[in-house]
């Protein structure tokens, strides 16, 4: 069993930052990715950013040039630093794991941001 444990999320007025991390612990052989998503209507997800093993990153075109994903892999865990923030941005962040020989991935609780304008 892997567990995702989330923080850094908030307050933030417009143009603010905050800085989201997330620990993967538990059965881990290796990570093929993690990453975060947000909740859009109809109770799906969508992509923010994601950082795969061999270093390369995807980001939804919302937040490019604002958002940087990072990681510390001798501690499993994967950081989004957001930048130049948006009340569009406001939605609750959720953590994704993609374990090596796991049949599924992970997620995390979920952590609010909340941006005021």
């Amino acid at each position: 069993q892997v567990q995702l444990v989330e923080s850094g999320g908030g307050l933030v007025q417009a143009g603010g930052s905050l800085r989201l991390s997330c620990t993967a612990s538990g059965n881990i052989f290796g990570i093929n990715a993690m990453g975060w998503y947000r909740q859009i209507p109809g109770n799906q997800r969508e992509l923010v950013a994601i950082r795969s093993s061999d270093g390369s990153t995807n980001y939804a075109d919302s937040v490019k040039g604002r958002f940087t994903i990072s990681s510390d892999n001798a501690k499993n865990t994967v950081y989004l630093q957001m930048n130049s923030l948006k009340p569009e941005d406001t939605d609750v962040y959720y953590c994704y794991a993609d374990i090596q020989h796991a049949p599924y991935p992970y997620w995390g609780q979920g952590t609010q941001v909340t941006v005021s304008s």
